[in-house]
């Protein structure tokens, strides 16, 4: 199969993969676990990327990154990795790509951003990896690394050079491209022995004979400061001081290093001349040098010297004395359903009461590198003062009190203590009335006649029975509401409880329960109906964003009609919001108009207008234009929401069973007889029936 059927072919697939022969176990295994964590497994499920690439996609969405960025065929598995690992640090490595750097060139890159070093100075579109390391590694250093950056330079000359310079030696005297790498370690293995390279230091001469004179060399030396009285000090021609230091962690710590090689003896006065030379004086550890002396530990990287790193002081924070997580979603039952009666709904707080205390931020610690050098700290961040209403700041300005008796809530960063109406009986006719600025929690329940109007939420402990119920936020029935459709209840928010029998709901948020029976519903959010025994049944439901229940309808064949999507309500609030659209329309056209007037008058230098009113009319056209902005995207938003691709107008978990009547934006469609765990929605204007 050609590569373009193969893309039509995961195009036409609701669930593009298994089935497809061209995918190898590994594919098939990629794709899989992509669909069991949630992934749109939709932008790797091509066979031109082998599994390897596939996974390097699928840790990308899983991480919630756009993995988009590199989920390119041509992109092999290392390069889509360093890219992937970039990403994680807000690092840019597609300009370092279009310029040909791939695979271990990339990881080289990306690790000298991440550690903020001047890489771009330095790098040559003709760097291999090996160079590029020895670049990172030098400025690390903090070396002069203009010294080996000659293109015409390989890694391994590089290398020397970065050594000589590790070592502060003349480099200068075998800097040149022109000797091979072996001829430049003679050189620094004289310099470093102290000796006058010079004899040796041409171009004439091979790494051998270099190897040879240099050897003779240290003869020599070692002739002239022989032991005086008579003591002759044996020169062993094959012994070695060989060894290598290395500063890490910008200049935190050094390791010495000493490879096996015959003859290699290096002793501590060696190591701590070296030190000296390098100017590192703090944090150097005897033990350590000792044991690596005494115990012979080639071929090891051990840490010698250790500075003290600088500690940022911790981030100012807040202390709350009363609970942030309440648990707002109810708790599960065994079948499935949810608890709404013992859930906790809301935190209450007295007039005065201390609901927070903020801990200033504190200074950082000073630390101080192996050269003795100081790093300063950063100080710790201070958090902006918490906002909201309902409370007040302490003179010590850092503690917040309750100013009334009410509801807490901490909602976006944002603490509301809103007044609250305990009402610790059951609401009837007798009671009257209750209309309430905040919200209202009945300990009881709702009998006739009961009536609570409130612009915060309504909470009922038990049950309602004939009742009008109008509130600006949420309504919680916790039992639930039985009645003889003489219930009616208007929420600005969501409705939600155990049972809702013959109630006539109005909503702007979700309308929630275990079951739901001959009920009147009307909601701008969805109607969900939890658990294995969780019925929707009988009544008329108008749910612009849809239908989630267990089972629809009954054996018996109740009617039970549903309206989602674009329906009369829909059209009802679209209309409200074109209507408020023509008046901020009207408003702004206004304003403008206005504002233009003001215009001509400061042009003109006329006067008579103080700077607070031009000021004023200004910030009017701002708001009302964002105002005009936003709900032009609320529009939108509803538009889209309820447009033919919606996901799940309809679905249904359990059985639903014919009777039912199921309409989506208007498209009607009567369900004959029973089906179990399908979706309805929209195809080609046609009501289609999907098994979940």
């Amino acid at each position: 199969m050609s590569n373009s059927n193969s893309l039509k072919k995961i195009k036409e697939l609701h669930f593009p993969m298994m089935e497809n022969a061209e995918y190898q176990k590994a594919q098939n295994q990629e794709i899989r676990l992509g669909k069991e964590e949630g992934l749109d497994v939709s932008i790797y499920s091509n066979p031109d990327f082998n599994w390897l690439q596939m996974e390097q996609i699928r840790m990308g969405l899983k991480d919630k990154i756009d993995a988009s960025v590199y989920a390119n065929p041509a992109y092999n598995y290392e390069t889509m990795r360093q890219i992937r690992l970039s990403l994680y640090s807000a690092i840019d490595l597609i300009p370092y790509l279009k310029r040909g750097f791939m695979d271990d060139s990339l990881e080289q890159i990306r690790l000298a951003l991440l550690d903020k070093l001047p890489i771009d100075k330095w790098l040559q579109d003709n760097m291999c990896a090996p160079q590029i390391h020895e670049v990172r590694i030098g400025l690390c250093e903090q070396l002069d690394i203009a010294a080996y950056t000659d293109s015409r330079l390989n890694w391994m000359q590089m290398q020397e050079i970065r050594l000589g310079l590790e070592k502060k030696l003349n480099v200068s005297l075998y800097a040149n491209h022109l000797f091979s790498h072996s001829q430049m370690k003679e050189i620094r293995l004289g310099l470093e022995a102290g000796l006058d390279v010079s004899p040796y230091c041409s171009l004439m001469f091979s790494a051998t004979d270099m190897k040879e004179k240099r050897l003779s060399l240290i003869e020599r030396k070692m002739q002239k400061t022989s032991e005086p009285k008579g003591k002759e000090t044996l020169f062993d021609p094959f012994r070695k001081c060989e060894f290598a230091i290395s500063i890490e962690e910008n200049g935190n710590k050094a390791y010495a290093y000493i490879p096996w090689v015959p003859g290699n003896m290096v002793t501590k006065d060696d190591i701590y001349q070296d030190l000296q030379r390098r100017e590192i004086v703090f944090g150097i550890n005897h033990q350590a040098i000792s044991d690596l002396i005494d115990m012979r530990r080639m071929n090891e990287k051990v840490l010698i010297a250790e500075g003290v790193p600088a500690h940022k002081g911790n981030d100012g924070w807040f202390e709350f004395f009363v609970r942030l997580d309440m648990p707002r979603i109810p708790a599960p039952l065994p079948d499935g359903g949810v608890d709404y009666v013992n859930i906790e709904a809301f935190e209450m707080v007295d007039e005065g009461e201390k609901i927070a205390v903020y801990h200033r931020a504190e200074k950082g610690t000073d630390g101080k590198n192996i050269y003795g050098e100081t790093i300063h700290a950063e100080n710790g961040l201070e958090k902006k003062p918490l906002r909201g209403e309902g409370f007040m700041i302490a003179p010590d300005g850092v503690t917040y009190i309750s100013r009334i008796n009410g509801k807490f809530e901490y909602i976006n960063g944002r603490i509301i203590i809103s007044n609250m109406l305990v009402v610790r009986e059951d609401v009837t006719a007798v009671t009257g009335k209750l209309e309430v600025d905040g919200s209202v929690y009945v300990i009881g329940s709702i009998y006739s006649g009961g009536y609570i109007r409130a612009t915060g939420d309504i909470i009922i402990e038990h049950n309602v029975e004939t009742a009008r119920l109008i509130a600006g936020g949420n309504v919680m029935i916790k039992k639930g509401s039985c009645s003889k459709h003489d219930c009616f209840i208007d929420a600005g928010g969501e409705v939600s409880g155990s049972f809702f029998e013959a109630a006539n709901i109005n909503a702007k948020g979700n309308v929630k329960a275990n079951y739901i029976m001959n009920s009147n519903i009307n909601t701008m959010g969805r109607v969900i109906v939890s658990g294995s025994k969780g019925v929707l049944l009988g009544g008329k439901i108008c749910a612009v964003r849809g239908v989630d229940t267990f089972n629809l309808g009954n054996s018996s064949h109740l009617p039970t009609y549903l309206d989602i999507g674009r329906n009369g309500l829909y059209e009802q609030e679209q209309a409200i919001r074109a209507e408020k659209r023509t008046q901020l329309l009207n408003e702004l056209t206004a304003l403008e108009a206005g504002w233009s007037k003001i215009l001509q008058l400061l042009t003109s230098k006329k006067g008579g207008i103080s700077e607070d009113t031009v000021r004023k009319v200004h910030a009017t056209i701002v708001v009302k234009s964002k105002e005009l902005a936003e709900l032009d995207a609320e529009v939108s938003k509803l538009a889209n929401m309820t447009d033919q691709g919606m996901n799940a107008p309809v679905c249904i978990r359990g059985n639903a069973f014919g009777g039912s009547v199921i309409v989506i934006n208007k498209i009607k469609y009567l369900l004959s007889s029973e089906v179990s765990r399908v979706i309805f929605k929209l195809r080609n204007k046609r009501i289609a029936i999907i098994t979940l």
